[in-house]
């Protein structure tokens, strides 16, 4: 049997980015496979207790109970391109209209208001991933985003990080089955299923495991050598050595691939540079536009926005559910902004002098996908006050370390982002 490839880098994610599911754990078409970090896994959180703290008549527990399990990833984009911020925004923020751009378009992504429905405050997509090659895949419906930051230090890449929660809905290839035979036959056939895989190494790869009930009680493992392309498959094994008797047979393997289980193609854009980037303070927002302000460039540092929705994944009363969330609701979103620059001037200072309004924005652009239109994330905070300002030395020069508050602006609200590359929609 060929050996199953676990390395990380061959793991691949896909998401539905495009379109939003049309209810809470029902599953959409995963249409765009992202570039994101190996480490950019999604696993179960599964909910257990033991039966420790009941009268058991034992020192130590001797059961646990199953309460289902929630879902949960942190994706991580190193080098993050505006099809990302595109798809994490449009979840995280909740609305998102898109019109013409050239050959492309430009989203634009604000705050939803209130709830999306009775069941979700935000939009749910559907993500699937493969664990390196052959070993397994997942699809995971109803997916949130629940935080991210995104960040733009100096002489590096744009980066964009999300904390994903999910209801822990799942569907895997993994198919388990149980066979009556012989204990000494030399092959078995599946019920209905074939194995996946294209030739002969990958079927046999994709088999997991045998193990039969024999002798009695004691379950073995059984060695096996061919997979056929049949449908139902046949499997060549080694005899268990019985005399002709009936037993159990346990089969772990992936079936052939249904809809779900073929990743669509990953979307090629250039990743963004934090040379790309210009942060504007002040000036005025007619709600298109950003008008005088001031410039601030090579004194800034880094520049990071922080925002989370505080939602949660839970299990309702009277749901029927055992194994999973029917509900997804946030209690209230907040954001912030970090800069750090040169202290080169009073000016905000002043501002937290002051306790004033100002207008923060910002815009990166890469390449140019049609004339006049570049990719491009933009993103406009109508009404930002300082926190804190603290003056320190950074490099033997002085800085300020600056926390702003994020507040809703009663005419354009707390902020709104624009997203152009050649995607039609995100969130729809």
């Amino acid at each position: 049997m060929s050996e199953r490839n676990i390395l990380s880098t061959y793991s691949l994610l896909a998401v539905s980015a495009n379109l939003r599911e049309t209810a809470i754990n029902t599953e959409q078409t995963l249409d765009t496979s992202m570039l994101v970090s190996k480490e950019s896994l999604i696993n179960l959180e599964r909910k257990r207790e033991s039966n420790v703290e009941e009268m058991i008549g034992k020192e130590e527990g001797d059961s646990i109970y199953d309460l289902g399990a929630v879902s949960g990833a942190t994706f991580d984009f190193p080098k993050a391109q505006p099809q990302h911020f595109g798809f994490i925004l449009a979840y995280a923020l909740g609305s998102c209209s898109s019109a013409a751009a050239g050959t492309g378009k430009k989203h634009t992504i604000t705050p939803i208001t209130l709830d999306l429905d009775a069941a979700r405050s935000n939009p749910s997509f559907t993500a699937a991933i493969r664990y390196a090659n052959q070993v397994v895949k997942k699809e995971f419906a109803s997916m949130f985003v629940d935080s991210f930051t995104a960040s733009f230090p100096k002489d590096d890449w744009v980066k964009l990080s999300a904390t994903i929660k999910g209801t822990g809905k799942v569907t895997t290839n993994i198919y388990a089955e149980t066979l009556t035979a012989l204990d000494n036959v030399t092959s078995l056939t599946l019920a209905t299923k074939g194995v996946q895989g294209a030739d002969a190494p990958t079927r046999l790869s994709n088999m997991q495991r045998i193990i039969v009930n024999y002798p009695a009680g004691v379950w073995s493992d059984v060695a096996y050598s061919v997979v056929s392309a049949a449908t139902p498959a046949l499997i060549t094994i080694t005899s268990p050595g019985g005399v002709g008797g009936s037993v159990s047979y346990k089969l772990l393997y992936i079936p052939t691939e249904a809809g779900w289980m073929t990743f669509p193609s990953r979307i090629v854009e250039t990743p963004l540079r934090v040379s790309q980037l210009f942060v504007n303070i002040g000036g005025k927002w007619s709600g298109t536009a950003i008008s005088g302000g001031h410039n601030i460039g090579g004194e800034v540092k880094s520049f990071e926005w922080k925002f989370n929705n505080n939602l949660t994944p839970e299990t309702t009363v009277g749901s029927g559910l055992s194994g999973y969330a029917d509900r997804a609701k946030r209690t209230g979103r907040t954001q912030t902004l970090s800069l750090g620059r040169e202290f080169r001037d009073y000016v905000f200072q002043q501002h937290i002098d002051l306790n004033d309004d100002f207008v923060v924005y910002a815009i990166a652009e890469g390449a140019e996908f049609d004339t006049g239109h570049k990719y491009t994330v933009q993103v406009v905070f109508p009404q930002v006050r300082v926190l804190t300002a603290p003056i320190g030395v950074d490099a033997n020069r002085l800085s300020e370390a600056l926390e702003l508050q994020i507040l809703e602006d009663g005419t354009y609200g707390s902020v709104v982002a624009y997203v152009k590359n050649l995607q039609a929609t995100y969130a729809a």
